[in-house]
């Protein structure tokens, strides 16, 4: 059985969707069947669209700023030496 696998973005490693409309749908296909809420954005280093959880809105506010990644609060958490 062949089942489809989409493309991947390198550095994301988000799904690429060739044009806006394409992306709207999957972010609409997924509401009804999940309930998530997802927006579209295109992509500044592969070009291609991608979806995302976070809304325009909040990736606003975070832009020009220096934000630190939040870390995982997991037990035993380990972060990787650079």
């Amino acid at each position: 059985m062949h089942y489809f696998v989409p493309r991947r973005c390198s550095a994301s490693s988000k799904i690429m969707y060739h044009d806006q409309v394409s992306a709207r749908r999957a972010a609409e296909d997924s509401r009804i069947q999940r309930g998530v809420e997802l927006w579209v954005y295109r992509c500044e280093l592969c070009g291609s669209w991608h979806l995302t959880s976070r809304s325009p809105d909040s990736t606003a506010a975070f832009e020009g700023q220096n934000v630190a990644k939040p870390r995982s609060r997991k037990r035993g958490y380990k972060p990787r030496r650079r």
